[in-house]
């Protein structure tokens, strides 16, 4: 038997450059393509060998990786970790890697896609085009409302809170305004931005946009009240999780006109179903959680998630561990 440590690869696969630097090292069984992965007899035998885990988007319960003992860290290709039980890694000395930074600018961009779009009615009026029934001017009951100049209210003001209210202060003129647990006054004195309490975020924006992770804390953070604080001319986008948002009280709110419209690339379930009014309501601009989606980024966030493991394995600090008192160990 080899005497080489061991490296199990899911959910996602590894370009080829990448899967060849973990083999230099240790051997690597590929479970990318394996459906229904936490019912795999397979990837449940295989754990037993585990030293590695390189993934994301599957909830490896404790009850599973009690199966692998000899686990040393898990390495995800993503920045949010609400699918690990941090805690149970934590106690168990298992470092816990993430892939924050490289996927900053690119996160951002998508969450200026959906205030562009969805405040100009994009996807909605290119629906028009392609069914045939543009047959004239467009007048005042297909116009949008614009983005230079307006107000820009960011909940979590990290790394892509920041890079959002730069777009906004730079590119369009907005006026800025966070919440956040703490102040940020670097941010405040680079951007001109105002801390404020949610409630008057709220009241303030007319773009409100929520990056914040996905705790208990945050769980259903936007229901009724907090839309109805909003107002009509608000627009909502949400690139964070879907369950930081009541759901159906957001349905309700845009389907009474409680608020503008939602660009929206997370939810509560996904895929989104396709009975859900999220998918056929002419004020919400819905993808399919594309925030991190191109080439140039996932091939960024599979390197340092394959990095983040090497070195773990070798006994470094990695470049991105998520539960620090896991290091302690």
């Amino acid at each position: 038997m080899s005497s080489k440590k061991t490296v199990i690869v899911y959910q996602r696969a590894l370009k080829p450059d990448l899967r060849e630097k973990l083999e230099r090292e240790y051997n690597v069984l590929d479970f990318s393509r394996t459906p229904n992965l936490t019912q795999d007899a397979e990837f449940k035998k295989a754990l037993s060998q585990a030293h590695a885990l390189i993934g994301s988007s599957v909830t490896l319960p404790a009850e599973l990786l009690d199966q692998a003992p000899h686990l040393e860290v898990v390495s995800s290709i993503s920045v949010g970790v609400d699918n690990y039980d941090i805690d149970y890694l934590s106690k168990r000395g298992v470092v816990l890697c993430h892939t924050p930074d490289v996927l900053t600018e690119t996160t951002a961009d998508t969450a200026f896609l959906l205030i562009l779009a969805s405040a100009r009615r994009a996807v909605e009026m290119a629906e028009m085009v392609r069914k045939g029934e543009w047959t004239g001017g467009i007048a005042e009951p297909h116009f949008g409302v614009d983005v230079q100049g307006k107000k820009l209210g960011i909940i979590g003001m990290g790394r892509i809170g920041a890079a959002i209210a730069r777009r906004g202060k730079f590119g369009f003129n907005m006026s800025v305004s966070y919440h956040n647990r703490s102040r940020h006054e670097d941010f405040e004195r680079e951007l001109g931005a105002d801390w404020k309490a949610l409630d008057d975020l709220l009241r303030d924006s007319d773009f409100v946009c929520v990056t914040v992770p996905l705790s208990d804390a945050t769980r259903h953070m936007f229901g009724k009240r907090e839309f109805e604080l909003m107002g009509e001319n608000t627009i909502f986008v949400n690139i964070a999780r879907g369950g930081v948002v009541d759901e159906p009280a957001m349905i309700e709110a845009l389907q009474n006109g409680t608020i503008r419209a939602a660009g929206l690339d997370v939810f509560d379930t996904e895929p989104l179903p396709g009975d859900s009014p999220l998918a056929h309501m002419d004020n919400v601009v819905a993808l399919p959680h594309i925030g991190s989606a191109t080439h140039e980024t996932r091939y960024a966030m599979a390197e340092l998630a394959v990095d983040n493991a090497l070195a773990v394995l070798r006994g470094e600090k990695p470049r991105a561990p998520y539960n620090w008192d896991a290091l302690d160990r």
